[in-house]
């Protein structure tokens, strides 16, 4: 139930208990309990927002993509430096990856410069820290499993003999 309970906050965390217990045939306590637990053992870390951030008007926030290559810490790995990471407001997402890098992160920032700034000031001075490669997010289609961009109807592209 547990499972079931999760996919639907997966799929919108604004649900409320009540519709919890009626799509799954259960008490509003039960789901209610179900929720609270998930929370308690950290399986629900938090709730958020999926934001259209090229609709807002006004300034609008960088964000960048940031892959780092560390040098794993005795007796740490690579959780010593990636909590170093963490720590920085900047730092939105980060993930231990496999591939030619190590950790990938999501940073925000008001302007490139600020970016910039962040990387050459902060992240490339950590102790471990080997590289780093930027690129910045021009636009987002897709987030947390949900179509942000696309506004067209899609129309089947018609065939003539």
């Amino acid at each position: 139930m547990q499972n079931k309970v999760l996919n639907l906050l997966r799929e919108n965390s604004r649900i409320s208990c009540q519709e919890i217990a009626d799509r799954l045939n259960i008490s509003v306590a039960e789901a209610d309990e179900i929720v609270q637990t998930l929370e308690k053992n950290k399986i629900v870390c938090g709730y958020t927002v999926i934001v259209n951030e090229a609709a807002l008007s006004g300034a609008k926030k960088v964000q960048a993509l940031i892959e780092v290559k560390v040098t794993p810490q005795r007796d740490g790995g690579f959780d010593k430096v990636a909590k170093r990471i963490a720590l920085f407001d900047e730092v939105k997402e980060l993930a231990l990856v496999s591939g030619g890098y190590d950790l990938l992160l999501t940073v925000e920032g008001d302007t490139l410069q600020e970016v910039a700034g962040f990387v050459s000031e902060k992240l490339s001075t950590i102790e471990g820290v080997l590289s780093t490669a930027t690129s910045f997010q021009l636009k987002k289609y897709k987030e947390a499993g949900k179509t942000i961009e696309f506004t067209d109807e899609y129309e089947r592209l018609k065939v003539c003999p």
